[in-house]
């Protein structure tokens, strides 16, 4: 049994199978994990949706921001924007089960020993067993007669800063953002959201969240993201955080490629648009 990650899908279902088909993934043996963004932007959410479902235990991903607005969407608190081509989704005569199923899914995952899988990042104050501790206070909320408040209060940029005395609504905020939406940070580990670019023309006052030690990781750690597809799946040769980390997110739906990494042998395949 292999191991395999995927980039941010984003609707891209026919590249999915190529990608898939180029690494030699084997659904009946092996795992796929995803780094979230299942839908959104590409041509066919829903026949993504439907493979991933259909591949039961041989599949999970982690929630990215545009996995939580789709929920939001189902919930009535969001409307669909037309250039996420999501209304054969939303019109499908199961979306409330594929809903269902999202929910369930969590905001980190650990595919194997000392690996962590998130849509953003991982945040550099948090150990890996933090990050996993936080995704499941999530998770709770999401499964629970809770999820509709908490989706009604999940927008928005502040607080921008963790602090463990957080509580509410500012405490599940910050959770949700750093793990699905955070690039860039402050001196100060504030998160930062206007800036998408590449960090080669990023203001001198900021830093991709990789650009900072954290000292609960160790060389024997492996990250696993996706979310900027400005880096185009290349990090600098050199970083602070002492992990081996993988940004998956190649921007397919962008013209550029879509990226699977395998665990096991640490090869990274591409299926480019």
């Amino acid at each position: 049994m292999k191991n395999f990650v995927v980039g941010d899908i984003q609707g891209c279902y026919k590249a999915l199978r190529q990608v898939l088909k180029k690494a030699k993934f084997d659904p009946s043996t092996d795992k796929l994990w995803a780094v979230g963004d299942l839908v959104a932007r590409g041509p066919d959410s829903l026949s993504t949706l439907a493979y991933c479902q259909d591949l039961g235990p041989h599949f999970d991903t982690v929630l990215g921001n545009h996995d939580l607005h789709l929920i939001a969407i189902a919930y009535g608190l969001r409307q669909a924007k037309p250039q996420d081509k999501l209304q054969k989704l939303i019109k499908h005569k199961d979306f409330s089960k594929t809903i269902d199923w999202l929910k369930s899914k969590p905001l980190a995952a650990k595919p194997a020993p000392k690996t962590l899988v998130t849509h953003a990042g991982l945040y550099p104050a948090w150990s890996i067993k933090k990050a996993l501790t936080l995704s499941n206070e999530i998770s709770d909320i999401l499964q629970s007669e809770r999820a509709g408040t908490f989706l009604s209060h999940m927008y928005g940029n502040v607080p921008d800063i963790w602090d463990e005395q957080l509580q509410g609504n500012d405490r599940h905020r910050f959770i949700v953002n750093a793990f699905t939406r955070m690039r860039y940070l402050r001196r100060d580990l504030s998160l930062e959201f206007e800036s998408k670019s590449h960090p080669s023309s990023a203001p001198k006052d900021i830093a991709p969240w990789f650009m900072f030690d954290n000292t609960n990781i160790t060389e024997k750690h492996t990250l696993l993201f996706g979310h900027w597809a400005a880096l185009l799946g290349k990090l600098p040769k050199k970083y602070p955080c002492k992990a081996q980390i993988h940004a998956l997110d190649s921007g397919y739906v962008w013209g550029n490629s879509l990226s699977v990494f395998c665990i096991e042998s640490r090869k990274t395949f591409q299926h480019h648009a």
